[in-house]
């Protein structure tokens, strides 16, 4: 059996549970050496996306491709950050032009205008991975979101993300009384 049907395989199984990508840092953790991706590009319906990311064709697009492909594209430190969690996980009824990624480094690589680079520095225990996709956690996208979406609708959304299991109890108290608190500030 010829090597690239068997790195194609390789590849393929572990883009299959992320949204079709891969990187060339997951080629080289699984061993397969980084050089053939491109060859994969040319003849095994692997398209390139971006310097080192790149996409099986092949396995079927749904709606938060997107959000991986931003932070993917971002780096491997990149989280989805602010309204980006929201929509992510449809909460609030935001829609986002852009998605918001943070990180912590400086980006030179240009990027598409649908991506927003944001710097910052989250706490260990405000990131998490949603579903593969590394993100602030919901909690601290609701706090954060605070300027950019109407209070009432964070708050509809606090509850929403208890009913689906993304916060506790616990969590939703400490993100009502910080909206409510802020809410109160602004009047």
């Amino acid at each position: 059996m010829p090597r690239t049907k068997t790195y194609r395989r390789q590849l393929f199984k572990l883009a299959a549970g992320q949204y079709g990508y891969v990187t060339t840092a997951d080629a080289t953790a699984i061993g397969v050496p980084p050089i053939e991706l491109p060859k994969l590009a040319e003849h095994a319906g692997l398209t390139n996306i971006a310097y080192g990311l790149y996409r099986f064709e092949d396995v079927p697009h749904v709606a938060r491709d997107l959000f991986a492909e931003a932070v993917l594209r971002v780096g491997p430190d990149a989280h989805l950050t602010g309204d980006a969690v929201l929509a992510f996980h449809e909460l609030a009824l935001v829609v986002p032009r852009r998605i918001r990624v943070g990180t912590v480094r400086r980006i030179r690589t240009k990027l598409p205008d649908w991506i927003q680079v944001v710097r910052e520095q989250l706490p260990e225990n405000d990131l998490t991975i949603y579903d593969g996709v590394c993100s602030a956690t919901v909690a601290r996208a609701l706090i954060d979101s605070r300027t950019i979406v109407m209070t009432d609708r964070l708050i509809e959304a606090a509850h929403d993300a208890r009913q689906q299991g993304l916060l506790t109890g616990i969590e939703v108290d400490h993100v009502l009384s910080f909206l409510m608190d802020k809410n109160i500030d602004n009047n």
